[in-house]
């Protein structure tokens, strides 16, 4: 294994479904150019006639890429599958949502380790009962190992989809957060190897269904607080019977269309290891005094979007239209329709799964990225130069304009992310594919995933086909998490199924760039720096990354920075704007090396 340069500045470490009803009969438009209607009759404009020559198309350019990733879950010793309890023959929607996966240096020694939430099953009572969550410890060079019961990790409270990782209490240790049906497990790390569930202890009494949560300082006092996103009303009670498509398919999985929204939740931490439900008090919508049914979130995704020191929530709905919180002064305020991130291109809600916040095309300003439902094109917002007033953010949706409806409509997608796969300076998305309903008319259950090369921040295109066997091969996708498994400077990706292995991808890409990683640590700020943004600088450009809670779907990626530097051996400059608003700069930093900074104190 080539283990990474570590280094650290500062004076001290602080310790160390859519568903389904997403499925609403919308259609994608044909693409610019195409005809809208044909005609068999000779001599239309439509048809060529005998005196008109037929043009010969030149054959298309092969797909080129220097992607390869190469699938190791089993040899690595991570075998897991999750499950979702369809051995019982319910096909109820709690089915359908699968599970996440986290990349989380559990036990501080450098390497990532990998948690997996695991699903449920039904008692012939059809009562939902949670399955057990796995943690595989990272032993170097593409080992682990199952230390679930080592680590005293219990069940799960309830039957699980998410995990959200975040070091509430800010002793250096991550703890792990569960969601799922039913209500949030919280286990503390005691930093000795085991974990604790404090769940009750801690306030967080949460009972609804929840899919994805995201960790973060919303209203500055230093301490990590939590957003929660809540599904719908769903329980055996309310089941209803959803026919097939077909006499001898009699029964479907119901549209989420078929059941109420619920309200998210907004928890904000005490300073002692407890939280309060302040989901009111810190503006979120609320039932009654916003349009009922209209919080289906799947997708919460944590920055800072407006880069004016606090971080901001982006959550993917179902069927509904999309939120966009944008914090003011701990004020949650939503914005999505002004915005211009609420709805698809074509003014509709979409099905929204998975989500990502990313600068796609380097102009210094953050974008927000939405997994869709088939026939949704994923949905790529750019944000415009604002007003200059708080609070004022447009974005635009470009995803035609740089080739990402180009993959079709055919996909339901959920779990992704952008990283630099191949160290050029601009971040590349995956995206992990998998129906929802049985019986599906326009594509299939299992799914191709994406890997969406980014050209230069101009044009995305698909090289999942050619970077290796797993990308090229169908599955039954759900959550995904990236992060440098093996410490070889090139970040890997591993994911969730449904009822079949997770995957592991090592990223074996053929590029000779140049890589530099940075872990923040807050001081000032809280410890895990969520909210922080980077602006890093070389003779090859300016690059912008954040860091992020939440993000993909029901899952949590390692929060080092990882920035490609093309053939350039060292940044210029390194620009860290931290939540408490201290600015920090480095110069002449080198590349190839993971690098730990503490936040310097204020001057």
């Amino acid at each position: 294994m080539i283990k990474p340069v570590l280094r650290t500045l500062g004076l001290s470490l602080v310790g160390l479904s859519c568903l389904i009803g997403c499925n609403s009969g919308s259609t994608t438009p044909p693409p610019a150019g195409s005809p809208t209607e044909s005609s068999s009759a000779s001599g239309t404009k439509n048809s060529p006639t005998s005196s008109e020559p037929t043009k010969r198309r030149s054959d298309p350019k092969p797909l080129q890429s220097l992607a390869r990733f190469r699938e190791v879950a089993s040899e690595a010793g991570v075998q897991f599958a999750y499950r979702d309890g369809q051995e019982a023959g319910r096909f109820s929607i709690l089915e359908s949502l699968g599970g996440g996966a986290a990349q989380v240096d559990f036990d501080l020694d450098g390497l990532n380790d990998l948690y997996f939430p695991g699903g449920g099953q039904f008692t012939p009572e059809f009562r939902a009962t949670p399955a057990a969550a796995p943690l595989f410890q990272n032993r170097g060079d593409l080992q682990f190992r199952d230390v679930t019961a080592l680590a005293r990790l219990q069940v799960p409270r309830s039957y699980n989809h998410g995990i959200a990782a975040g070091d509430f209490d800010a002793d250096g240790f991550p703890d792990l957060l569960v969601t799922g049906y039913g209500g949030l497990t919280l286990f503390h790390n005691l930093g000795d190897g085991t974990f604790v569930e404090i769940s009750g202890a801690a306030g967080l009494d949460d009972t609804l269904w929840s899919s994805s949560a995201g960790w973060a300082d919303f209203d500055g006092d230093g301490s990590l607080d939590l957003f929660v996103a809540h599904y719908v009303d769903w329980s055996p009670e309310n089941d209803p019977q959803c026919p097939g498509p077909t006499p001898d398919q009699p029964r479907e999985v119901c549209s989420p269309r078929r059941f109420k929204g619920l309200p998210d939740a907004l928890y904000l931490s005490n300073g002692d290891g407890t939280f309060r439900n302040a989901s009111v008090d810190g503006g979120l919508r609320q039932p009654g005094t916003d349009d009922d049914g209209q919080d289906k979130s799947l997708g919460v995704v944590i920055a800072d979007l407006d880069l004016d020191g606090d971080p901001d929530v982006y959550v993917g709905n179902d069927t509904v239209p999309n939120f966009l919180y944008i914090n003011q002064g701990g004020q949650l305020k939503e914005v999505a329709l002004r915005s211009g991130t609420a709805l698809s291109d074509r003014g509709t809600p979409d099905g929204s799964m998975g989500v990502d916040i990313v600068d796609f095309n380097l102009d210094g300003r953050p974008d927000i990225w939405v997994a869709n439902y088939e026939r949704e094109s994923i949905a790529l917002y750019r944000q415009e130069k604002g007003s200059g007033n708080p609070g004022d953010v447009f974005f635009t949706h470009v995803s035609q304009m740089v080739g990402i409806t180009n993959v079709g409509g055919l996909f339901v997608g959920w779990g992704t992310a952008f990283f630099d796969f191949d160290r050029d300076g601009d971040e590349d998305a995956i995206v992990s594919n998998g129906h929802v309903i049985r019986f599906p008319s326009n594509s299939e259950i299992e799914q191709l995933p994406l890997l969406l090369e980014n050209l230069d921040g101009k044009r995305f295109q698909n090289v999942a086909p050619i970077a290796g066997p797993y990308l090229a091969a169908k599955h039954r996708g759900r959550g995904l998490a990236v992060g440098d498994l093996n410490a070889d400077g090139r970040v890997d990706v591993v994911i969730s199924n449904v009822n079949e292995p997770v995957a592991l991808l090592v990223n074996d890409s053929a590029d000779t760039n140049h890589w530099l990683g940075l872990k923040l640590v807050g001081r000032s700020s809280h410890r895990d720096a969520i909210g922080a943004w980077v602006r890093l600088t070389t003779s090859a450009g300016i690059q912008m990354h954040l860091v992020k809670g939440g993000s993909s779907y029901a899952s949590t990626s390692d929060r080092t920075l990882h920035f490609g530097l093309r053939e350039v051996t060292a940044a210029e400059s390194v620009e860290i704007h931290w939540p408490s608003g201290i600015v920090q700069t480095l110069t002449q930093v080198p590349g190839d090396q993971v690098l730990t900074v503490i936040e310097s104190p204020a001057p």
